[in-house]
């Protein structure tokens, strides 16, 4: 016994059926320069209030509320919102339609939407945005290891074609919004928990398909579904893709945390000084199981260093009410 663990209380080993899990394994990223680098400008941020943390509630908001919601981060300063699943709920479908026909989203405020990337959903979310000035059109498909194995027993090639056929019908549809500015999101869903060599193939089959410009690039988004490891090895696998992308100067990298492990804003800054530009969140966390990833928190984080975090929060009583 070492004269310290004599000298201290003796931690007595769990009764916990640990040995039954397998710790998380990262990149092999030796020549990593994130840790070196320092944050010295906030993120383009993207709210997810209105949908990810919406479908967290025991009971969802109504119209009304999603109204006032929506508003309020209007005036806290977002210019990037998603503001439901509108091929997946009806009340999603409805409230777009409100606030397009309303003519209530400000002129420098883009709406973002989401949907699987289905004909019948991809469809459907188009016919929401009818009249919309400019939107963000974000599909996703699963990409890990496990539900490719287990959900959807295909192949990474089968998993890719679902990717690249929604790119294409998304395309597609575009003719039935001539008057609106539409940009594309993807996200591999459970990055975290896809091989990274897979993640970037498709990224990169997504990205050759839409053909992004300078002057319209597309969110490629890299979701923590469910946090697995650590920050810093999330870190690591930001950097990689921030590295082997494709097409790296037309793309807009995207984080979207969540905080099973309760480390969602460490790993989003993280993932910032790993190559990122682009943050999603919700205020508070508010979200599924232990929550997203906390804008308010991380913004916080920028203002205490002297960096401006591009959102307004001086009035945080009026955000919590």
């Amino acid at each position: 016994m070492s004269d310290t663990a004599r000298n201290h209380s003796i931690q007595q080993p769990s009764g916990m059926p640990f040995q039954r899990y397998v710790p998380f394994t990262g990149v092999d990223l030796p020549d990593r320069t994130w840790p070196s680098r320092v944050l010295t400008e906030a993120p383009l941020w993207c709210s997810v209030d209105l949908r990810d943390g919406n479908q967290a509630l025991i009971e969802p908001m109504d119209p009304e509320r999603k109204l006032m919601m929506f508003n309020k981060l209007v005036e806290v300063g977002f210019k990037e919102i998603e503001v439901g699943f509108p091929s997946a709920s009806e009340t999603d479908f409805q409230f777009l339609r409100d606030i397009i026909e309303g003519d209530l989203i400000p002129d420098d405020v883009t709406i973002q939407v989401l949907t699987q990337a289905r004909a019948e959903l991809i469809e459907r979310t188009y016919e929401s945005l009818v009249g919309a000035k400019q939107a963000i059109v974000h599909f996703y498909n699963s990409t890990s290891t496990l539900q490719r194995e287990v959900v959807f027993k295909l192949g990474e090639d089968g998993i890719a074609k679902i990717a690249t056929e929604g790119a294409e019908l998304c395309l597609a549809a575009e003719a039935s919004l001539p008057d609106t500015k539409i940009r594309y999101e993807y996200s591999p869903e459970s990055f975290t928990g896809t091989e990274l060599p897979f993640a970037k193939r498709v990224c990169d089959e997504v990205v050759e398909i839409l053909e992004p410009t300078p002057d319209r690039k597309v969110i490629i988004n890299l979701p923590g579904t469910v946090e697995m490891g650590t920050a810093n090895t999330y870190a690591d696998m930001i950097e990689w893709m921030h590295r082997n992308l494709a097409h790296r100067d037309l793309i807009i990298l995207s984080l979207h945390n969540h905080n099973d492990r309760g480390t969602g804003v460490a790993a989003a800054e993280f993932g910032v000084m790993a190559g990122a530009d682009r943050v999603e969140g919700t205020l508070f966390g508010n979200g599924e199981r232990t929550g997203n990833m906390d804008i308010m928190t991380m913004a916080m984080n920028f203002y205490s260093q002297g960096v401006n975090p591009r959102l307004d929060l001086s009035d945080m009583m009026r955000i919590i009410d």
